[in-house]
């Protein structure tokens, strides 16, 4: 008999770039669109990236297709499934609405969509599922305002926070600030990326400039002891993403991953996949890999716990889950 995946809280995914490449391929081909790839084959050989910026290239490339409600509902409910197979009880999904409306859709169409996929999600798999939707760095700061107006405006519908992705160089957190008080003042988390591949002055930006409640990466903290004791000692969670990190070559191998200086320095990670289908990864690969690195499964949950931004509610329905498991005394995944 299969042995049960250890129960996982994920707060670090791109909805998009969760999308599998045969689904993606179908996705433009409902919506009248073509990829720079001819067939599943084709886009997996695309996804070796040299390095981050041509992540960003490719991603643009190719999550465009990504267009109308009925998509943004599909990547939702699909990789809930997906999650769920592999152990997921919490989700907190990324979006990035601005490209999504760049594409032609209104911004109503897109976060109905996604918030409709995560209604439709916990339904049909289960999964709890949040939305936290980025602004994109290279966007205008009209784009930034947007998102966060309507991510308030759909808080009641699983909208939990307000991220910021896209390229960390040349796009520092300071120039954000005003959104993410708008953010902080609707109710809603500040969960920005910083120190994936930028250094210590972008977690210092998110932290003192955006409030941020919990750090996506925060990978580069190891380039300052001090910096790593201010998290540790105010319980700033690190959404760590090692299959991510190795991908993009913002480290160069896994056995120097940061992630157990961090927890050396008593850091709560929680590990996510970040763009799965993108990386070729999943939740149990990559918790596989943060058990070798020194986090078991019942830690990362409970960092997940720490992290997550979800209502007191869910948060004790997830405590309840971890307390009613048999955790082995190490759980790879």
């Amino acid at each position: 008999m299969p042995v049960a995946p250890t129960p996982k809280i994920e707060l670090h995914v791109h909805l998009e770039g969760a999308v599998r490449p045969a689904a993606l391929l179908d996705i433009a081909d409902r919506n009248g669109l073509t990829l720079p790839a001819h067939g599943v084959d084709e886009l997996v050989e695309l996804y070796r990236f040299r390095d981050f910026d041509h992540f960003i290239e490719l991603w643009m490339m190719t999550t465009h297709v990504i267009r109308t409600e009925v998509d943004f509902r599909q990547v939702v409910v699909s990789y809930a499934h997906e999650a769920a197979a592999h152990g997921a009880v919490y989700i907190e999904g990324i979006f990035t609405p601005a490209e999504r409306v760049l594409g032609g859709a209104s911004w109503d169409e897109v976060f109905s969509g996604f918030c409709d996929g995560a209604e439709e999600a916990k339904e049909t798999t289960g999964v709890e599922v949040r939305l936290t939707p980025d602004i994109p760095r290279g966007f205008p700061v009209d784009a930034a305002l947007e998102t966060v107006r309507y991510a308030v405006k759909y808080r009641d519908r699983g909208v939990v926070g307000l991220g910021l992705g896209g390229r960390e160089s040349g796009f520092p957190p300071e120039p954000f600030a005003p959104a993410f008080r708008v953010a902080k003042d609707g109710g809603l988390g500040s969960v920005p990326h910083a120190g994936e591949t930028e250094g210590v002055a972008s977690i210092r930006g998110a932290l003192d400039a955006l409030g941020a409640d919990r750090l996506r990466h925060g990978i580069r903290a190891v380039d300052d002891p001090a910096l790593l004791d201010e998290l540790a000692s105010r319980g700033i969670v690190c959404d760590v993403c090692p299959v991510s990190n190795l991908r993009t070559r913002a480290i160069d191998a896994l056995e120097r991953h940061p992630l157990p200086t961090m927890l050396e320095a008593g850091v709560p990670c929680t590990i996510s996949t970040d763009d799965p289908a993108m990386f070729d990864t999943d939740l149990s690969r990559d918790y596989d890999i943060a058990a070798r690195l020194g986090l078991s499964a019942r830690e990362a949950y409970r960092a997940g716990l720490l992290g997550a931004l979800c209502d007191d509610e869910t948060l004790r329905s997830l405590e309840t889950i971890a307390a009613g498991f048999a955790w082995p005394d190490s759980a790879p995944g």
